[in-house]
């Protein structure tokens, strides 16, 4: 195996969320983790903001 099989394989294992589907096309969604809501922000920029 070579670093790039490792690569491609790490990253089929690791799930992939579209940001504009958890916001349903808005510039804001909540997450809830053990109890805690954060709030996940797409700025203007097209930046992401994760804060609690």
């Amino acid at each position: 195996m070579n670093a790039l099989t490792d690569m491609s394989r790490l990253a089929e294992a690791i799930p992939l969320h579209d940001a504009t589907a958890l916001t349903e096309g808005g510039r804001e969604a909540r997450i809830l983790l053990n109890g805690m809501i954060y709030s996940l922000r797409i700025t203007r920029q097209g930046k992401l903001i994760l804060t609690k």
